[in-house]
């Protein structure tokens, strides 16, 4: 499995992979600079949707020639996102990526009938990849951004999209820990109770591909030395690849905090349309929204795992 966000560039440097990317409201420095950096990196090119004077000047201010850029001219949010979409949909582009505008005018696109890129019965879930530096690797945590109180069976299809990311992530049988505020089945905190089934779910073969573990505590999910402490026994305790939240409320507090108090590398993404997209924050950095698209460059290139075992 890849460790951190530079062996999955050096990967897709290597391979010679390329994609398109068409970003919806360009005319946003962070956005803009992570396209920027990553078309001068080799690995993608670009069509730019959005205001067309502001995103020439901030071309401009990045050392870049407008000219060398394609530029559709679109000012309102659902056009931006909906002339992305179109673009990939039509196979000018392959990535459709979030840039300066709010969380539902995108997902509308996305959602859209029209494109086609979100299957009858499919869930779509926010995942964050976090560079978990004191561990040197990779870690999934979802959902962050997109399902508000996920139910039980919602959470198995946020689960299978995780592990599905995971295994595109080079993780052949990813460890799933179902977080709640408590490591103990408790009644009155349906978090879990909902863990639990999941966890029995698995164990059943009605969750496949991974290994999923919970109730967990955050601390006994990541801390080996936590769960000693309070006695657990599991493959997955301290040793979790993906972290289910219980609700979003817990899963976005949890990832900003990653960024504004641990300053960890992190990359949004939407995870459940046939095709990949970087899904950011509009408060993500550059070097994070650098990070989302390296992902979904990954997610795009259809390569198999022999070619992950080989990084």
């Amino acid at each position: 499995m890849f460790k951190t966000f530079d062996e999955i560039q050096a990967f897709i440097v290597q391979k010679g992979i390329k994609k398109k990317v068409a970003l919806a409201a360009a005319h946003d420095d962070d956005a803009l600079s992570s396209v920027v950096a990553a078309k001068r990196a080799g690995i993608i090119t670009a069509v730019l949707v959005g205001r067309t004077e502001e995103t020439k000047k901030l071309l401009k201010d990045m050392g870049e020639e407008p000219a060398d850029w394609e530029i559709i001219e679109a000012s309102d949010e659902a056009v931006c996102a909906k002339t992305a979409m179109q673009l990939v949909a039509d196979g000018k582009a392959d990535i459709p990526m979030k840039g300066i505008m709010q969380t539902p005018a995108f997902l509308k696109a996305v959602f859209s009938k029209a494109y086609g890129f979100v299957r009858e019965g499919t869930l779509v879930s926010q995942a964050t990849v976090c560079e978990y530096t004191a561990e040197n690797r990779l870690m999934i945590i979802t959902d962050c951004a997109i399902n508000i109180a996920p139910t039980y069976e919602d959470k198995i299809k946020i689960i299978n999209n995780a592990v599905k990311l995971a295994k595109d992530l080079g993780c052949d049988m990813p460890k799933v820990a179902v977080l709640a505020p408590v490591e103990v089945v408790n009644p009155a905190i349906p978090s879990t109770i909902e863990a639990a089934m999941l966890s029995k779910a698995c164990d059943r073969g009605q969750i496949k591909g991974c290994i999923v573990d919970g109730p967990f505590g955050l601390d006994n999910a990541v801390s080996e030395d936590a769960a000693r402490h309070k006695n657990i026994t599991s493959e997955v305790a301290g040793k979790a690849d993906i972290l289910i939240m219980p609700d979003l409320a817990a899963g976005n507090i949890f990832t900003k905090s990653l960024h504004y108090f641990a300053r960890l590398k992190t990359a949004g993404t939407a995870q459940g349309p046939d095709v990949p997209a970087v899904f950011s924050s509009r408060t993500d950095t550059a070097t994070d929204k650098f990070n989302a698209i390296l992902v979904a460059v990954l997610q795009a290139c259809g390569r198999h795992h022999a070619d992950l075992h080989d990084n």
